[in-house]
């Protein structure tokens, strides 16, 4: 600090004595003092330099010039020698100093996401518009997004202020596809569209929107918008420049540009209400969410701009966008905008928030339960739900079946080929929606009148395909449908009743359950989600001796940011624990229908040496511990980061709460709350990493990953086990399959294989040796005949490697070769 003083001071007396020949060499000097800041300490400075009369600043310019080429001048001096000639110049009279290499430095400068504020960078800026030469559209990005910094100088924003063209950012695809446009109707369009920078639109915003649109007209400029929006999110059209330790800046918005998405999404919602605006306002938001390295969700400003414009939609798509995203969002921000926004709409037609989510669903044309028929000229197609997804098969004029889309309806239905393909799309997506949103049904523990669920449930065009291939309990008769009509396990037609329930296994004997698992598989009814064979967590007697917590899931080893992904789907609130002097309060579902909270305390591991932690600084594995239950009022716990006792946040003189004991938890509460943890370690426990043979990193955790992975079998595996009793004769390779134990005994060519039904890892013979097997990321279900639930990778997993290694003479991967 004693040295960039005494600089300042020396360069106040050049100026002072009009010692202009050695004033470039000691600015030089001082900017390698600071490091090339021209903030902070010297502020001022540059101030001072303008205040040269003309003929000094031009001596002082031409005295950076000699500076910057002589031989004892390196990269750092000049660069700094070019923003000091940039300051120095300003307003002089055009000349040819250093223009190339200030034009080098800039092309520099345009491959960056941004600069500090005390880099001086706008004096290069200036220096070109003073010279009359327009500034590259990728500098100009580099500037606005500088400008968009919590810190900056004064000159930085009235310099951005001047660069007018382009009105976007280049370096998006939907951002260049934009600027495509010719014209000025659509460029003063553009410029507006960046000046949404607020969290929802004014009046004065919305009005002057309106009258950029009409001389374009509303559908032209949907068309275009939409256009653009389906671009939003793919890779940079050029790469900038990544710090080790900095977010990945490729994979984010444009944060200049972001402001314009928000812009573009408020324009849709003023438009004309249409399908398309809401599909594409839907995918915004999903897109807006995705996860970014270093940085977590792309753009929350974003994706919240985009479910303000659907609830100023009043149509029903976009009321079923608002209703599917609902079900799908896991960002707190955002799922409260969600939240609001539908209940509003239901508050405004008289409703429950639960009603308006069941009449939101449309039936995307469907005329019947999962089917449709669309005649384009002499062709028919037919949309029809088969499991969990919408297939669109077509049929000539003879009524042939055709493997393709006729010619003749590309080219005279093409707008009506469209939409039944984007229905596809829409089913697909809310087929997905609806499976999860009844998911949770479960601990809503609702209650429908016989004639509202037959509409709305069993007999919705959409809903029904999910409807009948569940159970529900019809006056306290359980029942299913098949054969055209609700019907009793014995076969005998429900055709009336009062009051409807989701159907829980919590609730009924094993008899009955093994019974209903039967009638599912004689009418081959394969349900969305595990519901005959859920799995029913009850109280142990361990539980009973701890009274008020359950160390049934405690001692795990967990993937930190794969249980928070996990937790935020299942309804559970969690904070990352991140490598720093903090607290947090464990992850917790409140149950509002029981008054109750749920917690799983957890901790972060690090590693001895903290060694275990993403560039960001957050721990890349957890520990487990209670699981325990409050009132849902009840003050938070809280407890460090890295680990330490629990201890309840009490404020304004609140007392204590004691947990309550897990005898008065609700059978159906616990056993669901259990189901939930039991997820989060089935799938995100080391213990399922078929790499981790090796221990991890430094032979840590070889112990618990060899007794998770090879151990005793949780509640799911269970279940998993009792469904490949039943299945594996019915397989091709039945003949050389036997359950045993915990694992599926098969019997290759070269080896006998055991294949863990918990974790899927494999031992093979002789002498037990491991197996490494990676499956792919997103595995096909192999054709194993009926299966009675969707969604059960690790079964899918466990069924993928019995066949491979069943046939272990075809391998043909290195990999798996090296250690056969």
């Amino acid at each position: 600090m004693g040295e960039i003083q005494k600089y300042k001071d020396l360069i106040r007396q050049r100026v002072a004595d009009g010692d202009l020949e050695e004033l470039a060499a000691d600015l030089l000097k001082a900017a390698v003092a600071n490091n090339g800041n021209w903030a902070g300490l010297w502020d001022g400075v540059p101030a001072l330099l303008r205040e040269l009369p003309p003929e000094a600043r031009s001596g002082v310019a031409d005295g950076l010039v000699t500076q910057y080429h002589s031989e004892q001048a390196g990269p750092n001096a000049r660069q700094n020698a070019l923003i000091l000639l940039g300051i120095v110049s300003r307003d002089l009279p055009p000349h040819d100093r250093l223009t190339a290499e200030r034009l080098s430095l800039l092309d520099g400068i345009s491959r960056q996401h941004s600069f500090g504020w005390g880099a001086r960078y706008e004096n290069l800026i200036e220096a070109e518009l003073a010279a009359g030469r327009p500034v590259a559209p990728a500098v100009v990005a580099t500037v606005r997004r500088s400008v968009l910094h919590a810190y900056q100088n004064e000159d930085l924003p009235r310099t951005a202020k001047k660069l007018t063209e382009p009105p976007l950012n280049v370096g998006e695809e939907w951002a260049e596809e934009a600027l495509r446009e010719t014209g000025p109707a659509w460029q003063r369009l553009l410029t507006h569209m960046a000046t949404a920078t607020a969290a929802k639109p004014s009046p004065k915003w919305d009005k002057q929107a309106a009258d950029l649109v009409d001389p374009l007209g509303p559908d032209r400029v949907r068309e275009a918008v939409i256009r653009w929006l389906t671009l939003v999110g793919r890779p940079r059209t050029f790469e900038l420049e990544r710090g080790r330790y900095e977010p990945d800046v490729n994979s984010a918005y444009d944060p200049y540009n972001a402001n314009a998405l928000r812009g573009l999404a408020w324009l849709l919602s003023l438009l004309p209400a249409h399908p398309d605006s809401a599909r594409a306002l839907g995918v915004l938001v999903e897109t807006s969410l995705k996860k970014v390295a270093g940085l977590g969700p792309r753009n929350p400003k974003v994706a919240n701009a985009g479910v303000n414009a659907l609830a100023r939609i009043d149509s029903e798509a976009a009321l079923a966008e608002l209703a599917r995203l609902a079900t799908r969002v896991t960002y707190k921000n955002t799922a409260k905008l969600l939240d609001a926004a539908l209940e509003a709409r239901a508050v405004a037609l008289g409703l429950r928030r639960e009603e308006i989510e069941e009449l939101a669903v449309p039936a995307y044309g469907l005329t019947e339960v999962g089917r449709a028929e669309h005649r384009l000229g002499e062709n028919m197609a037919v949309l029809e739900v088969q499991g969990a997804k919408a297939v669109l098969t077509w049929s000539n004029a003879g009524g042939k079946p055709v493997r393709s889309v006729p010619a003749a309806a590309r080219r005279d239905h093409a707008e009506e080929l469209k939409e039944l393909k984007a229905a596809v799309k829409d089913v697909d997506k809310m087929l997905s929606a609806q499976s999860e949103r009844l998911d949770r049904q479960f601990l809503a523990d609702r209650t429908w009148s016989y004639g509202t669920w037959r509409e709305r449930y069993l007999d919705h065009p959409l809903v029904g395909t999910l409807a009948r291939r569940l159970l529900w309990t019809v006056d306290g008769t359980t029942a299913g449908y098949a054969d055209g009509s609700l019907r009793t396990v014995a076969g005998t037609p429900v055709t009336a009743g009062t009051d409807v329930r989701l159907w829980h296994p919590v609730d009924h004997t094993p008899a009955e359950i093994v019974a209903w698992r039967d009638w599912l598989e004689r009418h081959a009814i394969t349900q969305p989600f595990k519901q005959a064979h859920r799995e029913v967590y009850l109280l142990t007697d361990a539980e009973r001796t701890t009274g008020t917590y359950s160390n049934r899931f405690a001692a795990h080893v967990l993937r930190q940011h794969q249980f928070h992904s996990l937790a935020a789907a299942r309804g559970w609130r969690n904070r990352l624990r991140l490598a720093v002097d903090d607290e947090a309060p464990p992850p917790s579902r409140d149950l509002p229908r029981w008054g109750l909270r749920a917690e799983y305390w957890i901790e972060g591991d690090g590693g001895e040496d903290y060694t275990d932690i993403t560039d960001s600084g957050t721990f890349l594995r957890l520990r487990t511990d209670q699981v325990r239950f409050y009132p849902i009022d009840a003050p938070e716990n809280w407890a460090h980061c890295a680990g330490g006792e629990y201890r309840m946040g009490l404020r304004d003189g609140a007392e204590p709460v004691d947990p309550l004991p897990l005898t008065e938890i609700p059978p159906l509460v616990l056993s669901e709350v259990l189901r939930d943890v039991d997820l989060f370690v089935g799938v995100a426990s080391i213990g399922n990493d078929p790499t981790w043979q090796d221990g991890g990193p430094g032979g840590r955790f070889r112990e618990y990953w060899t007794s998770y992975g090879f151990g005793e079998l949780n509640q799911s595996a269970e279940t998993r086990r009792l469904l490949l009793d039943r299945l594996i004769p019915r397989l091709a390779i039945a003949d050389r399959c036997t359950l045993e134990g915990r694992f599926l005994h098969v019997k290759g060519d070269r080896h006998t294989y055991k294949i863990h039904l918990g974790s899927g890892n494999i031992l093979r013979t002789p002498n037990d040796q491991y197996l490494c097997i990676v499956p792919k990321s997103n595995p096909s279900a192999p054709q194993a005949g009926y299966l009675p639930y969707e969604g059960d990778r690790m079964l899918a997993v466990i069924l993928s490697k019995a066949m491979m290694l069943a046939d272990d003479t075809k391998i043909t991967d290195p990999t798996i070769l090296s250690q056969l």
